[in-house]
């Protein structure tokens, strides 16, 4: 059985245990969410809604939210000096189609056949030999924090020795240069 939807402005196919990604939509990761059915059918026999199919149902579970690829708008008007680039990220649901029903309720027949994905694994539990080793091993004493050491008793510093600075004598200061008259420019 398939059903076509109607999610984001846009139309989707779909069948049951299929994952899809939609437009950005209301919702946590796990939530189950209908979706408006526009045609849904097995094989041949598809009923077709005006818009839409009363009675008919797909139900969709969150998976997680995503982005899409960076898309770059460059706008610039020619001998203006005017350019201006900025990026955007479309933000995308993905949903698992858990089942499909028709208006009559006949049900799509791969309902529970498949699990959706999720992205996060689940936490496995510790393996057998790993839990029966950590379940035997004696537990240590705690260790009690050492004692912080003594500091090391300081050396005295030496005297300054005063009869360095006496030794050299002070620099003699040059002269400074006489400067020269200014240049006289020819008026003539």
């Amino acid at each position: 059985m398939f059903a076509v939807i109607l999610t984001g402005g846009k139309q989707y196919k779909v069948a049951s245990s299929d994952t899809l990604l939609v437009e950005k939509l209301d919702g946590k990761a796990g939530d189950i969410i209908t979706l408006d059915v526009i045609a849904v059918g097995k094989g041949k026999d598809v009923a077709l809604g005006a818009p839409l199919v009363s009675g008919a149902k797909v139900l969709a579970e969150i998976i997680g939210e995503e982005k899409g690829d960076k898309v770059l708008v460059f706008k610039k008007k020619r001998r203006q000096n005017y350019r201006r680039l900025n990026g955007h990220r479309q933000q995308y649901t993905r949903l698992f189609i858990t089942s499909i029903a028709d208006a009559a309720g006949n049900k799509s027949e791969a309902d529970a056949k498949r699990k959706p994905r999720l992205k996060v694994p689940a936490a496995t539990p510790p393996k057998e030999k790993n839990a029966a080793k950590v379940a035997a091993a004696p537990k240590a004493a705690p260790k009690k924090a050492a004692a912080p050491k003594a500091a090391a008793p300081k050396k005295a510093a030496a005297p300054k020795a005063e009869a360095s600075a006496e030794k050299k004598p002070a620099a003699a200061k040059k002269p400074a240069a006489a400067k020269k008259p200014a240049a006289k420019k020819d008026a003539e």
